[in-house]
């Protein structure tokens, strides 16, 4: 997320009321979780991996619960908790409040671009013009709706990532922070639900098509000119590139790439990242004719264990 404005170190460790070690001039100008950061970004590491991965990240400021040898000169905040001071410091920038009407006061609506009855559109939510917005959509706030986009009723566009720390008593949440954003010439079918990125965005690019009970997870990045049939589920921070198809009830494991006009069979789970322009089935997905084979093979062991007992 981008920052309304830049802030200085001294002002975000002084508000999270914790010490700091760094350059106070240094210009703060995002927000992001580790895995999306970006120059002039805060993020936060409150583990051993994600210590090592943030101080060789882009982002300059990091909140961090121990004090390392800071050979790449980050500007750290130090906290006891930096998922929870993390969550405090943006969830001043992600305010809701109680909806007086159905469409915001603040959505700003292109020409030609039709709202059925009983949709809510929240505050800040950019659509374009001829589009179609079905009955009982709920576009959350701050989402971008491109120029002649399609969604059908009882979607949901922005709603929260599905981020949790385990913590000895619950579940804690992170702050989502992110949008959507849908290009022009998007189609989504019925019953589908797009989440917001938990740090920046999740993007479906143009043409691209969605059937119906299509789940899309947070920071998940679509291609152009995709088709996903129905009960497709993508987990987060997954990027489909451009000309991919993914059938019926195909599950896409979370931060994996698909590949360029990559096909991927009904079915099939995928748990790593498929290169593009070949097809694929089975889950553990591979090539589709690798496992045909596999399966042709397998219908050969009744007999096969027929002939060595008639052997034996």
């Amino acid at each position: 997320m981008r920052l309304p404005r830049a802030y200085k170190l001294s002002e975000i460790a002084n508000f999270l009321g914790n010490d700091y070690l760094g350059n106070d001039n240094i210009e703060i100008t995002g927000v992001n979780e580790i895995h999306n950061v970006e120059k002039g970004d805060l993020t936060f590491a409150d583990n051993p991996k994600q210590h090592e991965r943030a101080l060789n990240s882009l982002a300059n400021t990091i909140i961090i619960n121990v004090k390392p040898f800071n050979e790449n000169g980050k500007n750290l905040i130090f906290s006891e908790n930096p998922f929870n001071d993390y969550n405090k410091f943006i969830k001043q920038f992600v305010i809701v409040q109680q909806s007086t009407s159905a469409i915001s006061n603040s959505a700003k609506i292109g020409s030609n671009t039709i709202i059925q009855p009983n949709t809510f559109i929240g505050d800040n939510v950019v659509i374009g013009d001829n589009c179609i917005i079905h009955s009982n959509v709920s576009i959350y706030n701050n989402c971008e709706i491109g120029n002649n986009v399609i969604i059908h009723s009882n979607t949901v566009i922005g709603a929260d990532a599905f981020y949790f720390k385990r913590t000895e008593k619950y579940l804690e949440k992170l702050q989502s922070c992110g949008k959507v954003i849908i290009k022009d010439f998007v189609e989504i079918g019925a019953n589908c639900t797009i989440d917001r990125g938990v740090s920046s965005n999740t993007t479906i690019n143009e043409g691209t098509k969605l059937d119906n009970l299509i789940q899309v997870g947070h920071d998940t990045i679509i291609g152009k000119n995709c088709m996903f049939a129905s009960q497709v589920g993508i987990a987060s921070g997954v990027t489909i590139e451009d000309d991919v198809i993914l059938w019926g009830q195909v599950g896409i494991q979370k931060g994996i790439t698909i590949g360029k006009g990559a096909v991927v069979l009904g079915q099939s789970g995928v748990p790593k990242s498929l290169e593009g322009d070949k097809t694929y089935f089975g889950s553990p997905a591979i090539e589709a004719r690798e496992k045909m084979k596999e399966i042709a093979y397998l219908k050969q062991i009744p007999t096969l264990i027929k002939i060595l007992t008639e052997k034996l």
